[in-house]
C-alpha cells in the first residue's frame, strides 16, 4: 500500500482492521465472443433438408410394355420388329454413306476449280477488265469471296454465266473470316445462302481467297432417298407382316388342333361311366417340334382312353357282381331269417340260453344282410339307368313320417321341424324319397351322441332366398324344393368329407356309434346321392365341429310337372304329439322353433 493511500492513524480507543481485497468478477465474455445460452435452451442441431425432401413430387406411373398373349401374335410381332430394325439400319447406313460420297465429290470439285472464281475477284489499284469475275467452268451457286485484313472485301455467287454480289451478315462475315487458309473444305451455314462447303487459300496480295459449293443438291438427294426408302420399307414391312401372320398361322395349325382337342377333353365327364375320347390328331412330320408334340399328345390320349375303358369294364363287372350277388343272396338270406324266426317262435321258451342267443344273433345278422342286399340291388338298378316312378308325392307327409320314426328310434335326441304352411308336392318316387330321408335321419341319429339337436327344414327356394345360409356348398336362388337335415354333433372328419357320398364310406371314432347300434353298411349316403340324382336333383354336405348340414335340392319342374303347393291345403300332421312336441308352420324365428324331446 502506497503512503498516499495509507489509512489515517486510529483514534484513541480504536483500531483499524484491513480486509483482503475481493477478487473482481470475470468479464461477461471475451472481446468479440458471444455469450453461450444455457444447455436447456440450446436447440438440437438439425441437418438442413434438401428441396426434394421438403417438396415430394408424385411418382410418375410406370408404363410397362405389354406383349401380345398368343404365340402367333408374338412371333409375327417379333419378325416385323426385327425387319423394321434391319430396315432402319440399312436406311441410316445408306443415307450416311451417300452423304459422305456426295460431300467428297463436292470437295473434289472445289479442289479442281482451283479457286479461279475467287482469284478473279482480286482488284488492282486501277480496275480494268481483268478485275471482272471469271465464271467460266464454275458450277451454278459457286461462292467466291476475298478477305483482306480479316474483313470480307468482296463476295459473289455464280448465277448462270455471270456473278451476283452477295451482302453478308456480320455472322456470315465472322464465320468466313474464321476459316483457316489451308485449302481444306469445311461446312458453313450462311444466313443468306444456306449450307456450303468452303475452302480458303492465301492470295498473291496478302489476302485470303475463299471458294465454296452449295450443299443444297446433296441435301435434296438425301431427302429424296430417305422418302423413297421410307415408302419402300413401309410396303415391305406391311407385306412381311401379312405374310408372316399367314405363315405363322399355317405353321401353328397343329398346335391349334391340339389345343382344341385338349379343350374338348376337359369338357368330357371323366369321373365315371364310359368316355368316348376324341380321335387322334392328324400326323405331321415327326422331325419337327409340332410333330413330336402331336405324337406325344396322341399317345397320351390313347393311354388315357385305355385307362378309362379298363375302369369302365371294372365298374361294369363290379355292378354286375353286386347285382348278381344281391339276387343270389336274397333267397338264402330270407330262408335263414325265416328259419331262425320260426325256431324262436316255436321253441323259444324251451331252448337253452346259449342257443336262443345264437338264434337271435342269426336273426339280427340276417336282417342286416337283407338290408345290405336290398341296398346293393337298388344301387345296381340306379347305375343301370332304370327310371323311378313319377308320382305326385306329398313331401311334407314324408318328412313328418320319417321324423316320427326317427324320434321313436332315437328318443335321446332333440328333433326339430321347420315346415312351410302349405304341404309341398313334388314329382317322384314316394318310396325312394322316404328312404332318402330315412337314411339321412338314421345317419344323424346313429353318428351323434344323445342330446344332439337335429333340425329338419323343408322350404321352397322362393322362401329360402330370404334366409339362405352362407355355408359352403349351398346356394340360394335355384328353382325347386330344398330339404335340409342339420345337427350340432361332432361333425364329419375333414378327410372323409370329400367322399362322404361314396359307397362303403364309414365314419371313424369322431362320429362314434352309440351303444347297441347295429352299425352302418356304408351305403346309406350313397343311396341318398344316387336317388337324388335320379330325381334330377343334387345332394350336398357341409360340416364342421358343432354343425353338420345335409342339403337336398329337388327341381321344381320334372318332366313338365311343377312342384305343387295347393292353396286350399292346411298343415298336415301324421306323427303323434307325444313323439314330436310341436310342428310350427313357416315362417318361424330360429330361436322360437319347437324341439321334440
Amino acid at each position: 500500500m502506497t503512503p498516499e493511500h495509507a489509512p489515517p492513524p486510529p483514534s484513541p480507543g480504536r483500531s483499524w482492521r484491513i480486509r483482503a481485497p475481493r477478487p473482481l468478477p470475470p468479464l461477461p465474455h471475451p472481446l468479440g465472443a458471444r455469450p453461450r445460452p444455457p444447455r436447456s435452451l440450446r436447440a438440437p442441431l438439425r441437418r438442413p433438408r434438401s428441396l426434394g425432401a421438403r417438396f415430394r413430387l408424385p411418382h410418375a406411373p410406370r408404363t410397362r410394355l405389354r406383349l401380345p398373349h398368343s404365340l402367333r401374335a408374338r412371333l409375327t410381332t417379333g419378325l416385323v420388329v426385327l425387319l423394321a430394325l434391319g430396315s432402319v439400319t440399312v436406311g441410316l447406313v445408306t443415307v450416311f454413306a451417300l452423304r459422305s460420297f456426295l460431300v467428297s465429290r463436292l470437295d473434289q470439285q472445289i479442289a479442281a476449280s482451283g479457286g479461279r472464281f475467287a482469284v478473279s475477284l482480286e482488284h488492282e489499284d486501277r480496275p480494268d477488265t481483268d478485275n471482272q469475275g471469271d465464271t467460266r467452268g464454275q458450277a451454278d451457286g459457286t461462292l467466291g469471296a476475298r478477305l483482306l485484313g480479316g474483313r470480307v472485301e468482296q463476295a459473289a455467287v455464280v448465277r448462270g454465266a455471270s456473278d451476283v454480289r452477295v451482302p453478308l451478315t456480320a455472322e456470315d462475315a465472322r464465320a468466313l473470316a474464321a476459316l483457316p487458309p489451308d485449302a481444306r473444305p469445311r461446312t458453313l451455314r450462311l444466313a443468306r445462302l444456306g449450307a456450303y462447303r468452303v475452302a480458303a487459300w492465301r492470295g498473291d496480295d496478302g489476302d485470303v481467297l475463299l471458294t465454296g459449293l452449295p450443299l443444297r443438291p446433296v441435301e435434296e438427294t438425301l431427302h429424296r432417298l430417305a422418302a423413297v426408302e421410307t415408302a419402300v420399307f413401309a410396303v415391305v414391312l406391311t407385306a412381311a407382316g401379312v405374310t408372316a401372320a399367314a405363315w405363322t398361322r399355317f405353321s401353328l395349325r397343329p398346335l391349334e388342333r391340339l389345343a382344341a382337342t385338349a379343350d374338348e377333353v376337359t369338357r368330357l365327364p371323366l369321373a365315371a361311366g364310359q368316355v368316348a375320347m376324341p380321335p387322334p390328331l392328324p400326323g405331321t412330320r415327326p422331325d419337327s417340334e409340332a410333330g413330336r408334340l402331336t405324337g406325344a399328345f396322341n399317345r397320351m390320349l390313347g393311354h388315357v382312353g385305355d385307362a378309362l375303358d379298363r375302369r369302365h369294364v371294372v365298374e361294369e363287372r363290379l355292378r354286375t357282381f353286386a347285382a348278381d350277388a344281391g339276387h343270389e343272396l336274397r333267397t338264402p338270406v330270407a330262408t335263414v331269417r325265416a328259419r331262425a324266426e320260426l325256431v324262436l317262435r316255436s321253441h323259444g321258451d324251451t331252448l337253452p340260453d346259449e342257443v336262443r342267443h345264437a338264434l337271435e344273433r342269426i336273426d339280427a345278422e340276417s336282417r342286416r344282410m337283407s338290408l345290405l342286399v336290398d341296398e346293393l340291388l337298388l344301387l345296381a338298378r340306379l347305375d343301370a339307368g332304370r327310371s323311378l316312378r313319377r308320382d305326385d308325392v306329398d313331401l311334407t307327409r314324408v318328412v313328418l313320417d320319417t321324423v316320427a320314426d326317427a324320434t321313436a328310434r332315437h328318443p335321446g335326441h332333440h328333433w326339430e321341424l321347420d315346415l312351410p304352411e302349405d304341404p309341398v308336392h313334388v314329382t317322384g318316387d314316394d318310396d325312394r324319397l322316404h328312404q332318402v330321408l330315412t337314411n339321412l335321419l338314421a345317419n344323424a341319429g346313429r353318428h351323434t351322441p344323445a342330446g344332439t339337436r337335429v333340425a329338419v327344414a323343408l322350404t321352397l327356394d322362393a322362401d329360402a332366398d330370404a334366409d339362405a345360409d352362407a355355408d359352403a356348398g349351398t346356394e340360394a336362388g335355384d328353382d325347386g324344393v330344398r330339404l335340409t337335415v342339420t345337427d350340432d354333433g361332432p361333425g364329419i372328419p375333414a378327410e372323409l368329407l370329400p367322399g362322404v357320398f361314396h359307397r362303403f364310406t364309414r365314419g371313424d371314432s369322431s362320429r362314434s356309434r352309440t351303444t347297441g347300434s347295429t352299425g352302418s353298411t356304408g351305403l346309406g349316403l350313397a343311396i341318398v346321392d344316387a336317388v337324388t340324382r335320379a330325381h334330377d336333383g343334387r345332394a350336398t354336405v357341409t360340416s364342421r365341429p358343432g354343425h353338420t348340414r345335409f342339403t337336398l335340392r329337388l327341381p321344381a319342374r320334372h318332366n313338365g310337372v311343377e312342384a305343387l303347393v295347393p292353396a286350399h291345403a292346411g298343415t298336415t300332421t301324421s306323427c303323434p304329439q307325444d313323439e314330436v312336441t310341436a310342428v310350427r308352420p313357416r315362417p318361424t324365428a330360429p330361436d322360437d322353433r319347437a324341439r321334440a324331446d
